[in-house]
């Protein structure tokens, strides 16, 4: 219960930053879709879903066995049409929320090792838990950063490969978006191992991370395994 108080948090702003990022990449790239429906905001409640939000963070946490816990936040509304370049637009905007989840991971880990290092001096408990779920921040967005760049659509790592395709072969690819994260729930829930082979980067991202975090830790930090 403990670090299920610790991660969620930590999950919700991160999913929330993730689609504010594509809003806002969207208004730079001309169109104002987000903006006009209340969406480009980091106001939680604007960006819960029922099923990515909630039901699939819990779902994932049981069938990991607490290890893995992702989810996502009600996609951010955008009209490609307004781009000033369509090509351009799709990829800067489609790149956003990875990147701001990168972003974050890289911060996560900037403030963690900062507090290890204030927090040696000041033997203080909450700058410990504190520690702790910038730990959480580093593994969910490095978590999101690696499952959103999965090459299936609608995620956005399929937009990435769309453009990289034959126009005619791209166009058949991308009407599989048509049916949502099926095709990936379908993936990991019926291929034996396909979750851990999709999660392989992830893995070696958190591992150099609490290899960092290490020399530093105030406390113990069960999702980097000291």
């Amino acid at each position: 219960m403990h670090e299920l108080l610790l991660a969620l948090p930590v999950l919700l702003f991160s999913m929330v930053a993730h689609e504010y990022a594509h809003g806002l990449a969207a208004l730079r790239q001309g169109d104002p879709t987000a903006l006009n429906l209340g969406r480009l905001t980091l106001n939680p409640l604007k960006h819960i879903d029922p099923v990515l939000t909630i039901l699939m963070p819990v779902l994932m946490l049981v069938v990991s066995g607490g290890r893995v816990v992702f989810g996502g936040a009600k996609p951010v509304p955008v009209n490609p049409s307004n781009y000033r370049d369509y090509r351009r637009g799709d990829i800067i905007v489609s790149s956003a929320g990875v990147l701001a989840n990168l972003g974050l991971a890289s911060a996560c880990l900037t403030l963690a090792v900062g507090l290890g290092v204030v927090g040696s001096s000041l033997d203080s408990a909450l700058i410990a838990v504190l520690q702790e779920m910038l730990a959480w921040g580093i593994w969910l967005n490095i978590l999101l950063f690696v499952i959103n760049l999965v090459p299936i659509p609608p995620l956005d790592g399929s937009h990435l490969l769309y453009h990289a395709l034959p126009p005619a072969l791209g166009k058949r690819y991308r009407e599989l978006g048509r049916y949502g994260l099926a095709g990936l729930m379908l993936l990991i829930f019926v291929v034996p191992g396909a979750l851990g082979t999709l999660l392989t980067p992830a893995f070696v991202l958190q591992r150099f991370a609490c290899a960092v975090i290490e020399p530093w830790a105030l406390g113990p930090m069960q999702v980097c395994g000291l």
